[in-house]
């Protein structure tokens, strides 16, 4: 993570490392989500006067790609799959308990920073189906009744 002290350095660097090459913004965003967790207002801000850029259009590549992100991430990042197989299985239901037990939607934090919740479409462990991961570490078989302990583990460790 980039400390705010040489945040404007850096976002000039990666403009200029970047300014000439096809696709540049979105090579930027992805350097800047790597540094942050997400695309900060600010830095968005300062990108777009390097780059003589509006913010329209870097708002635009921002929300039209999943990977990036406009929202400080949580210290654990869920991901429930609703693939087919996680689907059948019963993943909406683990959504819904994970959206009831930290008050949050699809998509956002908790007010503490400790949870991101995100809905993808596979996780590539269709046997272990319904799949909920924390941070990398993948729960397979999940029962509604085992999100509460899954996360409680996560909660005392954070």
């Amino acid at each position: 993570m980039v400390q705010n002290g040489s945040a404007t350095q850096d976002i000039a660097a990666l403009a200029e490392k970047w300014r000439e090459k096809k696709g540049s913004l979105i090579m930027i965003l992805h350097e800047i989500q790597n540094q942050y967790g997400y695309v900060p207002r600010d830095v968005s801000l300062k990108l777009s006067k390097l780059l003589d850029i509006p913010m329209a259009r870097i708002y635009e590549v921002i929300t039209f790609y999943n990977y990036f992100k406009l929202d400080p991430p949580g210290k654990y990042n869920i991901s429930i799959c609703l693939g087919t197989a996680c689907y059948l299985k019963g993943a909406p239901e683990l959504v819904e308990e994970v959206k009831s037990m930290l008050n949050v939607k699809e998509g956002q934090t908790t007010s503490d920073g400790l949870f991101h919740l995100d809905v993808v479409r596979c996780l590539g462990c269709c046997g272990l189906a319904p799949v909920m991961m924390v941070n990398g570490e993948i729960h397979g078989k999940v029962k509604r009744e085992e999100v509460a302990t899954i996360l409680s583990k996560y909660k005392k460790e954070g």
